[in-house]
């Protein structure tokens, strides 16, 4: 039962559309070619693959900030949060994760708290990976007002292949860590800001799972780690 369960993982509700398009086309392509429609049936099974919503094991210490999101963590530098949140103009620790086509896309909350600010900005598709997409990208910000009392902003950033950023939260919303707000469409970056003085707990290059990995611990005095590949 374990077995199957890993296999059979849960598809989330925004991907069935791009399933049952991606299924009709395979379908017309058979009417031209056999070998047409083959391609169709793998790019199906992929489109099924990229919206899979596996359920994830959350840390729910008091604290805790975990990824909002799988995949590599990019980079950790100093950085204004985005100004259309209206947290300042000092630099916070910003933590990116890039998400490659083949990464759960579902995105979770990072902490638990209350949304204070929700705030959408157009922009352009460079590549999520380069430092300038967190700038210059299309995005959608959260602040997040933790129960620890300090602040943090998570961001959803298109990518070259995205081009479509879904949020369900709300103004106000009370939110806990790990649960699922929305999802990038197809290929993105999350950017988290910590509040002044925690450091991450990740370092650039690691894997982040999502709702599981926790990237910093407002409680502990830690200062921030190092990392080597071995």
């Amino acid at each position: 039962m374990d077995m199957l369960r890993s296999v059979l993982v849960p598809i989330h509700r925004a991907g069935w559309k791009f399933i049952a398009g991606f299924a009709v086309v395979s379908l017309l392509l058979f009417l031209l070619a056999a070998w047409l429609g083959w391609i169709g049936v793998v790019a199906t099974l992929w489109c099924i693959y990229f919206f899979r919503d596996p359920p994830r094991v959350v840390p729910v210490r008091r604290g805790l900030i975990v990824s909002p999101a799988d995949g590599m963590v990019q980079l950790i530098e100093p950085a204004v949060p985005p100004p259309e949140l209206e947290m300042g103009s000092d630099a916070l620790t910003r933590i990116s994760i890039f998400l490659n086509i083949f990464d759960v896309h579902v995105n979770r909350v990072p902490a638990d708290g209350s949304v204070v600010k929700l705030a959408y900005r157009p922009g352009k598709f460079f590549n999520a990976a380069l430092d300038k997409a967190s700038t210059d990208n299309e995005r959608q910000a959260v602040r997040l007002r933790l129960d620890e009392g300090p602040e943090i902003a998570f961001v959803q950033i298109a990518g070259l292949v995205a081009r479509r950023i879904v949020c369900e939260l709300k103004p106000e919303q009370r939110v806990m860590a790990g649960e699922r707000f929305g999802l990038i469409r197809f290929g993105s970056r999350c950017d988290v800001y910590l509040p002044d003085g925690v450091a991450p707990l990740v370092a650039v290059g690691q894997r982040a799972v999502g709702g599981e990995t926790v990237l910093a611990d407002i409680r502990n005095p830690e200062p921030a780690r190092s990392a080597e590949e071995r």
